[in-house]
């Protein structure tokens, strides 16, 4: 779902025509016949390998198709393997550059986006990527075989038309800005892939099959369990267009699979590999030392971004009937000392989530704007009074404010909610007590973080108990809702749209394997999401956002957790060598890490160790 376009000032609103490249609001950076993106070196020389881990979720992989829902594929495959029909820049938001399209029509009336193939485009077994690849892509991808996420994602689109050969139209149920984006940025693979004695497979049986895409990367060497590799096809079709010189420079990408968090921080410091980004501020601050750091082997280099805070958060089952009072998930929120974290877990080192859109434009703060009120209005009813005053602010126990004082709050808003202290516990009228039950994977390290919010909920008579689980049972009872309250990253972005759909949209609540956990079902929240899709201009497009922003906050579906403002990798300048311009932020929705995998390159020879 990644990737993302001779520029006309007015793209939409007038009669249509064919250009390179697409903007929602009319605004690209790189002019007509630019040569490469200003963050990379277009010298960068090819070659060598880049080893590193996964991220913050150590697990194995059992196939190679990351479109599906059950099974886990292997971390960055979708990204470095397929491409789509228009490719986002680094340090632009809301655009995108031809790559498999060379050019691409709005329609008029904007329900409908029309993309003519480029004809050097190639699939890795050398067959040209047709405009019936495009659309067999589209027609997989929404079907009941797929994750449902796409079906969600792409609920506006109507159809996919083959013009010709190299010629597909997506038409649009509505005008939306955004969707020429939304079906520009699809995977795109081989109506081949899944094949089986001249038939094509169920695509949730296509498992272990090697993709057939049109990446620059294929699948190497494999060791299940222990690690994967993406090998540079040296015949990559885009090699030389704008939007792919200075990139894709590592002959080699290793992906490495370690059992727990211990021990991939171990092999970091034995050298084993050569770049991780550090989620626990423990393990930077502490545990990051030894004879590679000393020896400038290995750095510690926290990159300071622009990039969006996204929105870590303690996710509250809300279709649990003792969750579904708002009152008692504020309750549990009051409960948690963020400040006594902050300062004795993280050094300091963190900024606290308020809402859904932090440190982006669309971030709500203070009062609501007349058009904001004017959006929320219809609502009403609906929603808190809260909704309508200053944005939700998370409880502090600093300053004024103390964990007391919040409890005793706390224990006001549960009585209000029917539920009382009695029997050593907070109890319902139905004599059940109330109890939180996290449940984390074994790779997590929860038992530190909830301590002292264990100790806060028992002075109120409510037991928090972590329930830990492999990753795999863990992901499936996501999967299934089957939880009571989960730790999830969410990340964040400059330019949401649909995919906020599957995040809070009410139907995405019923749909198992989506991505609203918290089971959210709120008329307002997707008429807003609505709105946001359907601006005709920036102004009306923030303050939709800003409105949605304020309605999760004030609905307390989340318990907000914290973010980091730089993001912290410690890699091995001995091995690696990266452009010495930053991007102001990582591609959008793309974890941080495929700004090295796909801008940095290898030092060659590389420094060994004496």
């Amino acid at each position: 779902m990644r990737a993302l376009l001779l520029f006309l000032a007015a793209l939409l609103g007038v009669p249509c025509w064919a250009a390179p490249g697409y903007a929602v609001w009319d605004t690209f950076k790189y002019a007509p016949g630019f040569d490469h993106f200003e963050y990379v070196n277009p010298q960068a020389p090819k070659g060598g390998e880049m080893r590193l881990v996964a991220g913050s979720r150590i697990s194995t992989f059992d196939k190679y198709n990351p479109f599906t829902l059950k099974g886990q594929a292997p971390s960055f495959l979708a990204e470095l393997l397929f491409e789509s029909l228009l490719t986002g820049p680094m340090d632009e938001v809301g655009v995108g550059y031809g790559l498999l399209a060379e050019d691409v029509e709005v329609a008029a009336d904007r329900l409908s986006a029309t993309f003519r193939l480029r004809p050097q485009a190639r699939f890795h077994n050398g067959e040209p990527v047709r405009a019936a690849d495009v659309k067999h892509s589209y027609d997989t991808l929404i079907s009941k075989y797929a994750t449902p996420a796409y079906a969600t994602l792409l609920a506006d689109v109507a159809g996919c038309d083959v013009l010709d050969e190299r010629t597909v139209r997506f038409r649009f149920k509505k005008r939306d800005r955004q969707l020429p984006l939304v079906v520009g940025g699809l995977p795109v693979f081989s109506t081949k892939w899944g094949m089986e004695g001249g038939k094509t497979k169920p695509f949730d049986q296509v498992v272990t099959d090697i993709p057939i895409a049109s990446g620059a990367y294929r699948i190497g060497p494999v060791r299940f369990g222990k690690d994967i590799t993406f090998v540079r096809d040296p015949n990559y079709w885009g090699r030389e267009l704008a939007v792919r010189r200075g990139m894709n420079n590592f002959d080699r990408i290793t992906v490495k699979i370690y059992r727990d968090n211990t021990a991939q921080l171990e092999a970091l410091k034995a050298g084993e590999f050569d770049l991780m980004q550090f989620f626990s501020a423990g393990d930077w601050n502490r545990r990051l030392n030894g004879p590679r750091i000393e020896r400038g082997e290995l750095v510690k280099s926290p990159f300071m971004h622009r990039t969006p805070d996204g929105f870590q958060s303690y996710v509250l089952n809300a279709r649990l009937p003792k969750f579904q009072d708002r009152r008692v998930r504020m309750a549990l929120e009051l409960a948690m000392d963020y400040e006594w974290m902050n300062r004795q877990l993280f050094r300091g080192s963190y900024t606290r989530v308020k809402g859904i859109f932090g440190n982006t434009d669309c971030e709500a703060n203070g009062l609501p704007s007349s058009q904001e009120i004017a959006m929320l209005e219809p609502f009403r009813a609906q929603l808190p009074p809260e909704t309508f005053g200053s944005m939700a602010i998370p409880p502090r126990t600093d300053g004024n404010d103390s964990l007391r004082a919040n409890l005793v709050r706390a224990r006001g808003l549960l009585a209000q909610a029917g539920w009382t202290f009695r029997d050593g516990a907070v109890r319902n009228a139905k004599g059940e007590a109330l109890t939180v039950d996290l449940l984390d994977s074994t790779e997590g390290r929860s038992e530190t973080l909830i301590a002292a919010w264990q100790r806060a909920l028992a002075k109120l008579g409510i037991a928090l108990t972590l329930r830990e689980v492999d990753y795999a049972l863990y992901q499936e009872r996501l999967d299934s809702f089957s939880f009571e309250m989960v730790l999830i990253n969410y990340p964040g972005t400059h330019f949401p749209g649909s995919e906020y759909v599957d995040l809070f949209g009410s139907k995405a609540a019923d749909t198992p394997g989506s991505a609203n956990l918290a089971g959210v079902k709120v008329p307002a929240i997707d008429a807003l999401i609505v709105r946001i899709g359907a601006a005709e201009s920036r102004d009306e497009y923030i303050a939709a956002c800003r409105a949605l922003d304020r309605t999760v906050a004030h609905g307390h579906y989340l318990i907000p957790g914290w973010t980091n403002r730089d993001v912290r990798v410690a890699y091995s300048p001995w091995r690696l060598e990266r452009p010495a311009v930053v991007p102001p932020h990582p591609p959008e929705g793309i974890p941080y890490m495929l700004w090295p995998m796909t801008v940095w390159w290898a030092r060659m020879p590389p420094i060994t160790s004496k």
